[in-house]
């Protein structure tokens, strides 16, 4: 049986060959065809080809681990790998290079292994459960010391409007109580940037497991916190909810969201 260190290599080495069949597409000047799946939710070829690219790494050194990713879906199991292979699809339509891969091992519903890589602009982000979480130069993150007042990350609910009014209260005092907001539409690259301490802290709703599951290890590994809105570190995998940040900014915003 592999180590989670060589896991976590696995895990790279699948996520850097999905980032090869995005960053081919995007020197290919065919237009891209897209599929609608749901209010400004697409599918393109490269997503499924990304996907199939990073499971083909996956299955061929660990065939016994079972995949949920989210063009071809799964069940969810003990132990799987959870995978998002093109995360700002939406992004990647328009040309703008924020996008993301996503895989993480996720072993009786808790991440072990979390790798996000930005195939367009560069760079990787990885965490082992207890080891810590390192930047592509092999430096340790930690944003525990962090202030939490600087830049946060969001994403809009312009899929579920009836979450709106719990969400638009939250954006407007978080408005009022930090330096800045950023919206950049790959939530997976949010985590990494926030547990990088790019961004101070990272708020959205109703996000799928392939979209949180790598992306909220990095925070935990840098010394984060990961709850949902009501604080439950537990149950953000369930409902989607989530806060992200280095502690004293998840302080500072769980008193917005509970207030809402």
């Amino acid at each position: 049986m592999r180590s989670q260190r060589e896991l976590g290599t696995l895990a790279l080495a699948a996520a850097q060959a999905a980032g090869d069949v995005i960053r081919a597409s995007r020197r290919d000047a065919a237009p891209l065809q897209a599929q609608l799946k749901g209010a400004g939710d697409y599918v393109t070829v490269v997503d499924r080809a990304a996907e199939a690219a990073a499971i083909a790494v996956l299955h061929e050194a660990e065939p016994s681990i079972d995949v949920l990713a989210e063009e071809r879906g799964g069940e969810v199991t003990e132990r799987m790998w959870v995978i998002d292979p093109l995360d700002g699809t939406t992004n990647f339509l328009r040309g703008y290079p924020e996008v993301g891969v996503s895989i993480a091992l996720v072993e009786g519903g808790v991440p072990r292994v979390g790798v996000v890589t930005a195939p367009l602009t560069g760079g990787h982000w990885s965490a082992l459960a207890g080891e810590g979480a390192y930047d592509a130069a092999g430096r340790r993150l930690d944003i525990r010391r962090s202030t939490g007042t600087g830049v946060v990350a969001t994403g809009f609910p312009f899929r579920r409007p009836d979450n709106r009014p719990r969400y638009l209260p939250v954006l407007t005092a978080a408005m009022e109580r930090f330096e800045d907001l950023r919206r950049a539409g790959a939530a997976s690259l949010d985590l990494a940037y926030t547990a990088s301490g790019v961004w101070c802290g990272f708020f959205e709703l109703n996000l799928a497991l392939w979209d949180i599951a790598a992306g909220s290890l990095l925070v935990r590994e840098a010394g984060g916190v990961v709850s949902d809105w009501g604080g439950d570190e537990a149950a953000v995998f369930r409902t989607g909810d989530i806060l992200a940040g280095a502690p004293a900014w998840h302080e500072r915003m769980l008193s917005i969201t509970r207030a809402a």
